[in-house]
Order: C-alpha cells, then sequence, then structure tokens
C-alpha cells in the first residue's frame, strides 16, 4: 500500500511552480547553514507527531529537508513528500535528501494553498512555515484536503508578538530617508496568528481534537556577524528585496545589527512559536 501510495504521489511532484511575490527567493545554502534555531525548533515538534513508521507524511514547508531527514528517520516503511514553495530550497532538499533517504523521499515545489494531493497522508508535518502564509483559512481548508480520515496535522510557526523588536526598527527605516521611497507598495508577508484565531480557523476548516498554544523561544546569535546574516537570509528577505542596491540593503543591515548590539542580551531575536495540533475525522 505504500509503495502505491508513494508512486501516485511522486507523479504529481509540482517542480515547475512558480513563487508568485515581489520577494527575491531564498538563498538556500546560507539558509541551510545558519538554521540551526529552526531545526531546534522543529525537534521537539517532530516527537509529538505519533507514527507507527508506515505512514506516508507530507512535510510542509520543507526547506533544505534537515528536519524531512529526521522525519524519515521515523518511517523505515513509510515515506515523506518534501514540499516546499521556493525553487531553490526545493532544490537543495533534492541534493541533501536524494541519496540520504532514496525510496522513502519525494519531492513537490507547491504552495501551501495549493497542494497537489487530495486525500493521501496519513500525516502533515509543518515547521517554521505556516507565518509566511496570509490566508490561514485557505491554508487550512486545503491541508484537511491533503490528508486522509483519520490524518493528523502536527505544526509550529511564528505567532503572536514574533519578532516584534526587530519588525518595529525595521519599521522605522523603511520611514527614513534614503529608504522610504522604496517602500511604497510593502505589504506585510506574514501572518502571526494567536492560538485563539487559530484554533476557530482550524475548526472551521474541519479539523476536530484542535490544540493551539504559543510560547516565547529567544535566539541569540554569537556576534554581529552572526546576527547580520541570520537577519539578512532568514528574516529580512521581504524588506531587502524592495531595495534596488546592494549599498542599500548594506545600509539598512548595518542599522539593524547596530541597534541590536545594545540589546540585552546583544542579537537577540524574539521568537514566539505558536503550535498546532489537529485531526480529520474519520
Amino acid at each position: 500500500m505504500m509503495a502505491t501510495n508513494f508512486a501516485s504521489i511522486r507523479v504529481h511532484d509540482a517542480r515547475h511552480a512558480k513563487v508568485t511575490s515581489h520577494m527575491r527567493d531564498w538563498n538556500a545554502t546560507v539558509y541551510h547553514r545558519v538554521s540551526n534555531p529552526q531545526l531546534e525548533w522543529g525537534l521537539p515538534v517532530l516527537a509529538r507527531l505519533p507514527l507507527d513508521g508506515r505512514e506516508l507524511v507530507l512535510d510542509v514547508g520543507c526547506g533544505t529537508g534537515r528536519l524531512t531527514e529526521r522525519l524519515i528517520q521515523r518511517l523505515p516503511q513509510g515515506c515523506a513528500i518534501a514540499i516546499d514553495r521556493s525553487p531553490s530550497m526545493i532544490a537543495t532538499a533534492r541534493d541533501y535528501l536524494a541519496e540520504r533517504c532514496r525510496g522513502h523521499v519525494g519531492f513537490a515545489q507547491a504552495s501551501a494553498t495549493a497542494l497537489p494531493f487530495a486525500g493521501v497522508a496519513d500525516a502533515i508535518f509543518s515547521t517554521a512555515t505556516f507565518h509566511w502564509v496570509l490566508d490561514h483559512d485557505l491554508l487550512f481548508r486545503n491541508l484537511f484536503v491533503a490528508l486522509k480520515r483519520g490524518g493528523r496535522l502536527v505544526a509550529q510557526c511564528g505567532g503572536g508578538p514574533n519578532l516584534l523588536r526587530v519588525h518595529e526598527r525595521c519599521r522605522g527605516l523603511m520611514q527614513e530617508a534614503p529608504f522610504a521611497p522604496h517602500f511604497d507598495r510593502w505589504t506585510t508577508p506574514w501572518e502571526f496568528a494567536d492560538p485563539e484565531t487559530t484554533a476557530r480557523r482550524l475548526r472551521a476548516a474541519g479539523f476536530v481534537e484542535v490544540e493551539t498554544s504559543l510560547h516565547g523561544s529567544p535566539v541569540a546569535q554569537p556576534d554581529a556577524a552572526s546576527y547580520r546574516e541570520f537577519v539578512e537570509a532568514v528574516i529580512c528577505r521581504p524588506h531587502l528585496s524592495l531595495l534596488p542596491e546592494p549599498s542599500l540593503r548594506d545600509r539598512f543591515l548595518d542599522r539593524l545589527t547596530a541597534d541590536a548590539a545594545h540589546d540585552s542580551p546583544p542579537f537577540e531575536l524574539d521568537y514566539w512559536r505558536l503550535n498546532i495540533d489537529a485531526r480529520k475525522p474519520r
């Protein structure tokens, strides 16, 4: 049964989907190197996912595949489909996982709000992704459709006051010269929902046994260079995409890094994680 399902999923590999946003694609090489916080947050989330080792699991927002590899280690007779909207992320995940997880992994470049699957997944796993989706009602409806009856959703993303300090600093810079003229078409690319709103949305999509919670998970970078690289690759990609010149992008990052040096502790990122557990009715 698992081999049949796996083959069926691979037929629908959406590797040619496009990123429909003004943002540049991720720098997956840098992300793979600096994403230790995302890996560390994700391991407890993965531990919450009940598996007997034979399931087909969708990893929605797989990034470069570091957590997907850990997921597949729990699926000795099953498989995972690594899904990401970003062309560079899915390409890097292919390179990283193809040999390590041969026979147990498929790949799909697709948006979380337009998954090319219906009624096939025993479970959906996702970390550090859903806050990049603005329409959570549509997101949860798509996840619900992709699951089999009784399938589970176990996820974590940014929520509540996630990264409030750095985002407020960015908003201030966006109103200053020489940056302000480039942000006249700025739209917020994140949805940092609270647990209560998320629970309502999940139930409206049809999920049952819904549990949501929020906790702080700050990350302190060791020095200015590490902070700057992380902010550039992970947090401020939407802002930097609107700055046309490297010199402007450098000045924007330099200002953020200089301000962060005065925080206590210095170079700390005020992350908040929204936990999601739910099930599709049997």
